[in-house]
């Protein structure tokens, strides 16, 4: 498995992104810079709610309610899997190594992210039972900065009414406030470790799900603060050679518009600039391995004053000089 990184670009129309449940459930921002941020576990639970509920994959992280209906804590979710008990005579080691094994053998957030997961169980030898602790811990090969617009934006507050009264008897429905932002397009950048891959052994299938997971989970999102959001261009920059990146691809591009930032409003107000990227990608060709890209079809680009749509990036990024996959 080779090194890759990521760059992944989404739009966000009047809804919220990411609340921020510490200030009132607003979408998270950079006040200084006026930029909407998204963070890493915001697109990892989109990436994990679409794999299981979409794809049928198991996953770690995800509330799996016991017998009763309660929900589980690390230690007991980690015990959903220990199945069969502890034998007699079996040590610690033995038992967090088959628990371990099993865990990423079925998990592909596992292997995707990695995890710290607090074990407790009890070791039998003969008649004396033990209580053990510890914990399992796996870095993920596969690690996203936070997100972040690529423009400034506004949060707008909206009020409205409740569907219920506040109390029995009583003649007018509640009050609701609620935030949002207008627009924002939002980038994130990844990467994808092959030496943490190797420990959890991440395959090159689990890779294909992750991207497909990306794209087709962002349209996924239809709660009511989430839908909104489209997916607009995923790029997938493979190398030939581990332990080398470019990195900050997120930084490489830009809008280009003649409207103010808090006026943009569709992918129609403007074009992303791909100029730093291209220029990166040709430094570096003789290290790649191969471009794969998605994209929306109607969404523009632009590399030295000429715009490309969505149709047209494939013959863009083959002035790299490496093979492009388009993934679509």
């Amino acid at each position: 498995m080779n090194r890759r990184e990521i760059l992944y670009i989404y739009d966000a129309s009047y809804c919220n992104p990411n609340g921020d449940p510490a200030d009132e459930n607003k979408p998270r921002t950079d006040p200084e810079a006026q930029i909407n941020l998204v963070s890493d576990v915001r697109l990892k639970r989109t990436i994990r709610d679409f794999l299981y509920e979409i794809k049928g994959k198991k996953i770690f992280v995800q509330a799996i309610a016991d017998a009763e209906g309660g929900l589980p804590d690390g230690k007991a979710r980690a015990n959903q899997f220990l199945d069969p008990e502890p034998a007699d005579k079996e040590t610690y080691g033995q038992i967090k190594t088959r628990l371990d094994k099993k865990i990423i053998s079925e998990c592909i957030d596992v292997r995707l992210f990695g995890c710290t997961i607090p074990i407790e169980f009890t070791v039998v030898d003969g008649k004396k039972k033990t209580k053990k602790t510890g914990s399992i811990i796996h870095t993920g090969p596969v690690q996203f900065k936070m997100g972040k617009s690529l423009h400034k934006v506004s949060v707008e507050r909206i009020k409205g009414t409740g569907a219920f009264a506040s109390k029995e008897g009583a003649t007018q429905n509640t009050f609701r406030t609620e935030y949002m932002v207008p627009y924002s397009l939002i980038s994130f950048h990844g990467i994808v470790n092959e030496y943490r891959g190797a420990e959890v052994e991440l395959t090159e299938n689990d890779l294909n799900l992750l991207f497909e997971a990306m794209w087709d989970g962002t349209k996924y999102l239809v709660t009511r603060s989430k839908i909104g959001q489209t997916p607009r261009f995923l790029l997938i920059v493979e190398y030939k050679e581990g332990n080398f990146q470019i990195s900050d691809l997120d930084n490489k591009v830009k809008i280009q518009s003649e409207l103010p930032d808090l006026s943009l409003r569709s992918i129609d107000d403007y074009v992303l600039s791909l100029d730093r990227l291209i220029d990166s990608l040709v430094k570096h060709k003789s290290k790649l391995s191969k471009l794969s890209f998605t994209v929306d079809e109607h969404f523009r680009t632009s590399f030295k004053d000429q715009i490309f749509t969505g149709e047209e990036v494939e013959k863009l990024l083959s002035q790299v000089g490496v093979p492009v996959e388009n993934m679509e």
